[in-house]
């Protein structure tokens, strides 16, 4: 029997080679008929995000217009960057801007460790009925609201509230915590600690969740203790979602919380309690002067973006990924 003589190109082409195997690409007609079910899913949302989102952000064009309200946005004129200008011109301005970097440096000290200490405390609960019930006791002042939480402690360390009632029986005095501008920020930090600690403790509790106990198992075999298996095992388990919502809460640095704020606004006076928020809304809303408002939007979401932007980056060079991965 003679051999077949087999051509090496055409071999090659019918073999598998050891590369990789190049994915066929699909077409788009092929694709919207294999998920067409999820983007029918997605898509209420996808247009409310586009409807109250990113429709809303033309508007921003305002800043750059001497805008008044009661005529058509195409017959406003045009001052290119006066508006900017005249912002970055205000004390009011860089006074609320000073208040809003140091409510944010204080509650990313004080209260961003607050939910990981609490989802390690409540993972390390042995019985499940303790566990569900701590952790239903933490979500509830979640859902209360700022009105709620602000009344609920004037009541408790007001003038005329509960703490300052005893210390007169006492003869002890009273405490103006309050209505004390030194100790605002302090009070602001409690009260987001006290309203929101426990709902932030879903997402840590979940990524304690997903780390396999077996990691425990070795480490406790190979003689590590409890701090060393937290250190080599539970930390660079969470650490991935710590430092994600740390970026995205640096992306969120100017916004400290507008209803929280103007609720005690008056107890403490401007000077304590002015942010970039309330700034907006008394000198751009209140004053009508909606274009200085829009323009202070637009620096804040400036800002944000590039905080975010620089704190990925530094994601990115300590080895994590961070808001997006680099490839």
């Amino acid at each position: 029997m003679s051999a077949t003589l087999v051509d090496p190109a055409a071999r090659a082409r019918t073999e598998p080679s050891g590369a990789a195997p190049v994915a066929r690409k699909v077409s788009f007609l092929a694709r919207l008929r294999r998920d067409y079910p999820l983007l029918l899913m997605v898509a209420p949302a996808v247009i409310l995000l586009l409807l109250f989102v990113y429709v809303p952000l033309i508007g921003n064009v305002i800043a750059f217009m001497d805008y008044q309200p009661y005529i058509p946005i195409s017959q406003s004129p045009w001052v290119g960057f006066q508006n900017f200008q005249v912002m970055f011109a205000d004390a009011d301005f860089w006074r609320a801007t000073v208040n809003t970097l140091e409510i944010t440096f204080i509650q990313l000290v004080l209260f961003f460790p607050v939910p990981i200490a609490l989802a390690l405390l409540i993972h390390s609960l042995v019985w499940p009925w303790l566990r569900a019930t701590v952790q239903s006791v933490l979500y509830l002042p979640h859902f209360l609201s700022w009105v709620i939480v602000v009344g609920f402690f004037q009541q408790s360390l007001g003038s005329g509230g509960v703490v300052n009632h005893v210390l007169r029986q006492l003869d002890m005095g009273t405490m103006t915590v309050m209505s004390d501008p030194s100790t605002f920020k302090l009070l602001l930090t409690s009260q987001v600690i006290w309203k929101d600690a426990g709902w932030g403790t879903i997402i840590f509790l979940a990524a304690l969740a997903a780390i396999d106990d077996n990691l425990y198992e070795a480490a406790a075999i190979d003689g590590s203790g409890a701090w060393s298996r937290f250190w080599h095992v539970t930390l660079p388990g969470i650490r991935p979602i710590i430092v994600l919502l740390l970026i995205l809460r640096l992306g969120e640095a100017l916004s400290v919380g507008f209803e929280q704020i103007i609720l005690q606004r008056n107890a403490v006076g401007a000077n304590a309690a002015e942010v970039l928020d309330t700034y907006v809304y008394y000198h751009g809303v209140i004053d009508g002067n909606w274009s200085t408002g829009i323009a202070v939007g637009l620096v804040k979401g400036l800002v944000g973006f590039v905080l975010i932007m620089a704190a990925n980056k530094a994601a990115h060079m300590l080895g994590e990924q961070g808001v997006y991965s680099r490839s």
